[in-house]
């Protein structure tokens, strides 16, 4: 049974991949070999259900991309008509003496009962519909494809730089981005393609007029020279038989210029083209003034009363049966609101949920107004997203409220209670960053970058191309506090994790490594241990996203001790490619500062003789360590090249705990950290005591 299924799928793909071909082969046919009449009319039949499937198609679509394949069926749909067209003159000319069948029912019906038997009202009924279709409809869907084309790839630039900076943002995944752009292009192809299209709506309008001709001028030279027949009996028949045949293949062509009109003048919409159109004409106040203009012409003298008082009468019950039903919309359901009990307090009025929270003052509420597009709301669903890729979790989301007590432009960045940031930022300006390549002066007011401490000046937006002409970094005021807020976070990921950040790490690992999850927790190491451990290692900067091999090498130090140090501790030379990938390339040596031997040793006695495990620093000797530490890597930072510092395993918890304040960004690793066959490039060397005071 499977197999007759997959051998039936596979014969209707070759079926309908030979469709085309022999659709191809068909209109060929059509041109080159005799077919007979009652064959003829199946084909015009057939050409008049196209047409209608194409203009109810064109009809029913929300957005013109809904019809993609228009251009295309519309080429197919005209040289099927104008082979119909070649072989009808075929049998019009060799049959048209022997009466008004001979060329078969459709063009006999055409040409007898739509126009009365009589050639001349024929012609002028032809020529009426061609003046509607060439001049009319088709030179006006033309030239709307021309300038739809013409603004649709203009504006493709544009779309495409507004889709990378959405991506850039966060506001969109790539997913996302890669759709839209195929979108975007698809768009620019199908409105070049109806540019080109719509000439074969006219041309073929042209060609049914050199055809109709073509078959006059034979039938009125063929009836007397070859069948014997007068002038008036040659007309009649030849001259009917071709006006029906020009009006058989007319009438398709029209629909298929109407249907080319409605796909380039439809605005996208949630609705098709019959419930737009009904949608913006439900109205009373639409209906009401109809009505009564029309009866105002109703009663004036000389005027067809029985014919425009009926029509106002018509408008006029339309408006009262919208106003009606505006009237009968119930209103949405309102739940009476329970008795407030003043006596009580609620735990909701005391505790606070929400970890992240950036109060405002109140002149930069539009920041976060949806009327405006909420540009900071944008930015911060960014910040959280490219922050949780870059952490291995999902960042706790992030609360926006304004505060009086805060001065009108001021903000203040709150994580987990504690205020870590505040600035002021300008809603209406733009701030102009000078990263080191500025070169001229800016009029504006001058400012501090609340990330970098760069310098800035505020400036009017329409000042943001000079600046950067300048070669200023030009910011929103959203991406600033955006910015400020990525920097914030960044550096206090560990206060982001909790035991619920955990369970969820472990249960997206049990999926792909269940017996590792299972070695792991909640034995031997508990939830609250494990989390320590983790908090830990964001504290210094080594991220979670490769988790599964975080958690085989706590699970392994997990057998030997359960202290939270000593296992971050443990793990940390497992951990060490992922610790330097940031530092250097694969094939960049790591720059590295140690300290001098003399000055490890006194280190390391000092933390063996501290039973308290504090790790504590004489304070003096402190000083003078930091002190020549930010001396030896002010240069490298003035060069934007990350380093490490490099010490004994023992010492480096407490050297850790000692330049953090001071070098927060720069990683303190013990020697077994850095893996065997990474090249070192030594940068300075810490001295000893005695080189060190002076």
């Amino acid at each position: 049974m499977n197999l007759a299924f997959l051998n039936g799928l596979g014969l209707a793909g070759i079926v309908r991949g030979a469709a085309l071909p022999v659709a191809i082969l068909l209109l060929v046919v059509l041109m080159v070999v005799p077919i007979p009449a009652a064959m003829l009319d199946f084909f015009f039949i057939l050409n008049i259900t196209i047409s209608l499937a194409v203009l109810m198609v064109a009809l029913n679509a929300q957005k013109p991309l809904d019809f993609s394949a228009f251009p295309t069926v519309l080429l197919f749909a005209t040289l099927f008509r104008l082979s119909l067209n070649v072989a009808s003159t075929r049998v019009v000319l060799v049959h048209g003496h022997e009466g008004e069948s001979a060329a078969g029912r459709v063009i006999e019906a055409f040409g007898t009962f739509l126009i009365g038997g009589d050639y001349v009202v024929g012609l002028f009924v032809f020529s009426i519909l061609v003046i509607i279709n060439l001049i009319v409809v088709t030179k006006g869907a033309g030239r709307v494809s021309e300038v739809s084309a013409r603004f649709t790839l203009d504006a493709l630039p544009g779309k495409q730089m507004a889709i990378d900076a959405d991506l850039n943002a966060g506001l969109i995944t790539p997913d996302e981005a890669k759709a839209r752009r195929i979108e975007v292009s698809t768009e620019a192809d199908f409105y070049g393609s109806m540019d080109g299209s719509s000439k074969f709506v006219k041309g073929d309008a042209i060609a049914g007029l050199l055809i109709l001709a073509a078959n006059i001028i034979g039938g009125l030279i063929l009836g007397p020279v070859s069948h014997g027949m007068t002038i008036g009996d040659a007309a009649h028949n030849y001259v009917l038989l071709a006006i029906g045949d020009a009006l058989v293949a007319q009438i398709p062509s029209l629909m298929l210029s109407i249907a080319a009109a409605a796909i380039v003048t439809r605005v996208t919409s949630s609705l098709d083209l019959a419930g737009q159109i009904g949608g913006q004409f439900a109205s009373a106040r639409t209906w009401t003034p109809v009505a009564c203009i029309l009866f105002l012409l109703g009663v004036m003298p000389g005027m067809p009363h029985a014919v425009i008082l009926p029509a106002a009468a018509i408008a006029g019950y339309a408006a009262w049966r919208l106003r009606e039903s505006a009237r009968r919309v119930p209103p949405p359901p309102v739940e009476p609101a329970a008795p407030v009990d003043l006596s009580k307090i609620s735990w909701d009025e005391v505790a606070d949920t929400i970890q992240v929270n950036i109060d405002i003052g109140y002149g930069l509420v539009p920041l976060v107004d949806e009327r405006r597009g909420s540009p900071l709301t944008g930015r911060i669903t960014g910040v959280r997203r490219q922050l949780s890729k870059e952490l291995g979790f999902v960042v706790p989301q992030v609360r926006v409220r304004d505060d009086i007590n805060l001065a009108p432009y001021s903000y203040r960045i709150v994580v987990g209670g504690v205020v870590l940031g505040e600035d002021t930022v300008s809603p209406d300006e733009m701030l102009a960053l000078n990263t080191g390549q500025a070169f001229g002066k800016l009029n504006g007011k001058a400012a501090k970058d609340p990330t970098f401490g760069l310098d800035a000046i505020w400036i009017t937006p329409g000042d943001a191309d000079a600046a950067t002409g300048a070669g200023y970094l030009v910011v929103d005021p959203g991406t600033v506090i955006a910015t400020h807020l990525n920097h914030i976070l960044s550096q206090n990921s560990a206060d982001l994790l909790g035991p619920d950040e955990v369970q969820n790490l472990l249960d997206g690992l049990k999926e792909r490594a269940a017996n590792l999850v299972a070695s792991l927790s909640p034995a031997p190491l508990p939830l609250t241990t494990l989390t320590q451990v983790l908090k830990g290692l964001l504290a210094e900067g080594i991220a979670l996203k490769e988790f599964r091999r975080i958690a085989a090498a706590i699970a392994v130090a997990a057998q030997r001790t359960l202290d939270a140090e000593e296992l971050i501790e443990a793990i940390r030379p497992e951990l060490g490619a992922l610790i330097i990938q940031r530092l250097c390339g694969v094939r960049e040596p790591l720059r590295v500062m140690t300290l001098e031997g003399q000055l490890e040793g006194l280190l390391g006695q000092a933390v063996r003789s501290d039973p308290s495990r504090r790790h504590t620093i004489e304070p003096d000797l402190g000083r003078r360590i930091v002190d020549a530490l930010q001396q030896a890597a002010q240069p490298l930072i003035n060069e934007a090249k990350p380093f490490a510092l490099v010490v004994q395993p023992a010492i480096r918890l407490a050297i850790r705990k000692l330049v953090k304040s001071c070098l927060p960004d720069t990683p303190v690793m013990s020697f077994f950290e850095v893996p065997e066959d990474k090249s070192v490039e030594v940068v300075a060397v810490i001295g000893a005591p005695g080189a060190l005071a002076a």
